[in-house]
Formats: structure tokens, sequence, C-alpha cells
């Protein structure tokens, strides 16, 4: 973090966690994949190549979550497009492919994400306006 950056504020530092547990679990869907096609599955390449999708997807997912977590702004932005995309494919599994309960808990995680990051204090600290509240207060 640099040093003239105030640290972020706690609700951005759990959606920062919380987003990068979801990196991770994307990471495990691509291990999966290429454990399926070891395993001998049909039409190999169309799986490796989404795993490959994954991987790059959630690995930036990670860095920015990480990046988020150490206090850099512009991490936020991605982890907000990442959690409408993972919003959208929530509701994919809710409706199309009727799994109820799945597209539920996915819908709900990203929506509290996206409520920690929209926090009061969480704007005000993607704005830069954390630290004149601290000068406020002394006055």
């Amino acid at each position: 973090m640099t040093t003239g950056t105030p640290a972020p504020p706690r609700a951005v530092r759990t959606a920062a966690v919380l987003t990068l547990l979801q990196g991770l679990g994307g990471i495990a869907l691509a291990v999966a994949l290429v454990v399926r096609v070891i395993q001998g599955a049909p039409s190999a390449g169309p799986i490796l190549g989404a795993a490959g999708v994954l991987v790059l997807w959630f690995g930036g997912v990670i860095f920015a979550s990480v990046m988020l977590f150490c206090g850099h702004h512009g991490a936020r932005t991605p982890v907000i497009v990442t959690q409408l995309l993972l919003l959208g494919c929530a509701w994919y599994a809710y409706g199309p492919s009727e799994q109820q309960l799945l597209g539920s808990l996915g819908g709900i995680y990203c929506v509290v994400v996206l409520v920690l990051l929209f926090t009061r204090d969480g704007r005000q600290w993607a704005m830069g306006l954390a630290d004149v509240n601290e000068g406020d207060k002394a006055d």
C-alpha cells in the first residue's frame, strides 16, 4: 500500500476477501476441468479452452481482490465488474438452468459484495475523500 493512501474501510476489505474466495473457486473449477480431460473426457479441446479462459479471468480476479485489500483504488472497478458478470451467471443458474438454490445463493453472494463496495465509507474511500473526513473530525 502506498504511504499517502488511507487504508480501505473494513467493508471494502471484506468485499476483497469475498472476491478472493470467488477467484479461488474459479481456479478450482478450471482445475476440475483439466482433471476431467486427463481422465479421458471426449472433446478435450473445448474443455481445455474453457479452463484456460477461467484461469485467465479468475487469476485477474484474485489479483484485483488482493490489490483492493491492499488499498489500491483502481482495483475496485474490476471487482465490481466481476460481481456484475457473476450476477448474470447466477441469474442463468436460477432461471434457464433450473437450479434455483445455486442461483439464489450465488446472486445473494454477489449482491452482498456489491453492497459492501458501495457503503458510504467505501464510496468516500474510492473517491479519495476519506482523508478529508479525518481532517474535519480534528477541527
